[in-house]
């Protein structure tokens, strides 16, 4: 497998710049020969579409919601980070740079995250042309506040709904150009394969989730912007319809699949209240600026929280990490969670949380302070349990959220596959083994509106591109090859309703490959999950037709997808004797309980490549750490 990162030459702040002005590119005029597949319609996926179609190239866009405005990035809440330094507080484009490689736990490549750095700049003036309504001061100045792994205020947001303004702004930008006719608009479509021929992507095939009708879509490049796969747990804060499949039959054609180990989870999550929950609620990170994080110190309190005195409670984070405090990042604060659920000491019905309090910040600066900071997250938080968190603390417990692994690109954004781009939450590049908060947001539109569009640009012009035919064999196979996987689904003819087999696998995974992982564990796990994959495809009852409306067919595909996901991301645990980041293997741990890497053997992308066979094969890209050497990680 060819991992040749095509970075370019030359100090990491040049690297970008150098790049822009050396890539080829494509005439005005002839941006209109050229087709572009672009999957997906959140942050990534809308912005490129937009931008490309704003381009003049021909954008085929695609979305399996009823609307571009459905996808996922909605649901984020706490903000996008930017080195604007409007604070004066020492920020710069070189420490968000820092801070990222160090958040990630020096599992990330400097170039790209640098880049990323660079380009926030940038993506902040975007949105605001675009009348994104981030927060402002009492002067009119844009407002920032702090968030997780950083000691300044760069993260810019609007309440807590900074995902939904963001997005609203990529779909005007968007609908501009389908109204403009450069950009056609597959809704309520779902991309089932990729098409590959002599060895370059050349399109998609798709089912129309209302007819059920499979259509081979051809053209010059595609673009994936899909997401993440937490989902495999079963319980995270995604939406139920998020999944791997489109990023996993791009791994199945070829395209190497990286880090898939390194997923995240979300320290402020609504606790689960019973086994039958679906799925989990988000609670903004925004939240730990102004809320403080307690347990009681005594295992087994069962007093309520008004009862407990000041020095009967344990502020463990203040104490573990007095520098960054509550604001440390999200896998040390979501592992030192769980370690106070585990010793006896979690709170609420179920014991399985801990406390989010806000009441010295409203004591110190009044609740209508509190309400203009937080208000709409507050309210969703009652709604859902059902207590006033002015009144009584938060209740919060980790959940599956992020996922730093996916498909490998090169700095270009480029998979293994030629042609196949790979933007936002559905590659690997920026993170490393943990996101910092609000670096969401800003990976997602720094691809979609700033990168993609030179590097797919790039690759257009390198030279003519062989054209492909619809009645070519290699195409018609792949539409084949969705119509029988369709065909077996419905015809189990089971007694078990998917869902119930894929929480099974969720739990498995929540407990052998989740907050922390250890090689007994695993190994369990690769022994069990083929025999629910077994019990899935023998079991399962898909009810009505292939042509037709079916979300019950939807959902077992994507679940199936899942199931060898599962086996993948545990293989790749099983082989990363270290800890890093949201990778915590129990055998590899500080003293005092931190994540202990081992740079010697592991400083490096572990590729995943398809075989066929049932034995995917390991290939490394090495991380080169020259701006930003290693250390050990502390927030103390």
């Amino acid at each position: 497998m060819d991992l040749n990162a095509r970075i370019p030459s030359g100090p990491v702040q040049e690297k970008w710049d150098k790049h822009r002005f050396e890539m080829k590119l494509v005439n005005p005029a002839n941006k209109r020969k050229y087709s572009v597949i672009v999957v997906g319609t959140g942050l990534a996926g809308g912005a490129a579409a937009a931008t490309l179609g704003e381009l003049g190239y021909n954008v085929k866009c695609f979305t399996f919601h009823d609307t571009p405005r459905r996808a996922h990035s909605i649901a984020a809440q706490g903000g996008i980070n930017a080195a604007k330094n409007y604070q004066n507080d020492g920020d710069s484009i070189y420490r968000l740079f820092y801070d990222t490689v160090k958040g990630g736990d020096f599992r990330a490549r400097e170039a790209n995250v640098y880049r990323l750095a660079q380009i926030s700049l940038e993506i902040i003036d975007q949105c605001v042309a675009q009348g994104v309504p981030f927060a402002r001061e009492y002067g009119g100045y844009l407002a920032n506040r702090s968030f997780g792994g950083a000691q300044v205020s760069r993260t810019f947001y609007a309440r807590g709904q900074t995902g939904q303004q963001l997005l609203l702004g990529a779909y005007q930008a968007l609908m501009r150009q389908v109204g403009a006719g450069t950009v056609k608009l597959y809704s309520r479509t779902e991309m089932l394969d990729v098409v590959v021929v002599n060895g370059r992507a050349c399109g998609i095939v798709t089912r129309d989730l209302v007819t059920g009708a499979l259509e081979t879509h051809l053209a010059d490049a595609v673009v994936l912007g899909t997401g993440g796969y937490s989902n495999v747990f079963y319980w995270s804060t995604n939406a139920k319809a998020c999944n791997t499949t489109a990023i996993w039959r791009a791994y199945k054609r070829g395209a190497g699949f990286a880090n898939p180990c390194y997923t995240q989870i979300h320290p402020t999550s609504i606790p689960q209240s019973d086994e039958r929950q679906s799925k989990l609620t988000l609670m903004s990170e925004s939240l730990r600026n102004d809320g403080r994080i307690w347990v009681p110190k005594r295992a087994g309190d069962d007093r309520q929280a008004a009862q407990i005195p000041e020095d009967e409670r344990d502020y463990y984070l203040e104490r573990f990490y007095p520098s960054f405090g509550n604001l440390t990042p999200r896998d040390i604060a979501s592992r030192r969670a769980k370690e106070a659920v585990d010793s006896g000491r979690g709170i609420g019905p179920l014991k399985n949380g801990v406390y989010l309090d806000f009441a010295h910040a409203i004591k110190r600066l009044g609740e209508k302070t509190i309400s203009e900071r937080y208000g709409n997250l507050f309210d969703m938080y009652a709604r859902i349990t059902g207590e006033n968190p002015y009144q009584v603390p938060m209740r919060i417990y980790p959940a599956p959220h992020y996922t730093m692994g996916g498909l490998w690109v090169d700095y270009n954004l480029m998979s293994t596959i030629p042609g196949l781009f790979v933007i936002g939450e559905a590659n690997f590049s920026d993170h490393g083994a943990n996101r910092l908060g609000a670096s969401a947001l800003m990976q997602g539109l720094a691809d979609g509106y700033f990168i993609v569009p030179y590097t797919l640009g790039n690759y257009l012009a390198q030279g003519a591109l062989d054209e492909v035919k619809r009645d070519d064999p290699a195409v018609a196979g792949v539409e084949q090859e969705v119509r029988e996987r369709i065909d077996r689904l419905l015809k189990i003819n089971g007694n078990v309703a998917p869902e119930e087999i894929h929480r099974k696998l969720g739990l498995l995974m929540l407990d052998k490959c989740g907050m922390a992982r250890n090689k007994a564990g695993l190994e369990e796990a690769l022994a069990k999950i083929p025999v629910l994959q077994e019990e899935f495809w023998s079991s399962i009852r898909v009810t009505g037709q292939g042509a037709e409306l079916n979300q019950a067919l939807e959902r077992a595909g994507r679940i199936a997808d899942f199931f060898e996901l599962a086996e993948l991301m545990c293989r790749d645990a099983l082989e990363r004797e270290e800890s890093c980041g949201g990778h915590f293997r129990e055998e590899h741990q500080t003293e005092e309980g931190e994540a202990k890497r081992d740079d010697e053997n592991f400083a490096h992308a572990a590729v995943w490549e398809y075989t066929g066979n049932g034995s995917p094969r390991r290939n490394v890209e090495p991380l080169d750490f020259k701006d930003v050497p290693p250390t050990q990680r502390s927030y103390k």
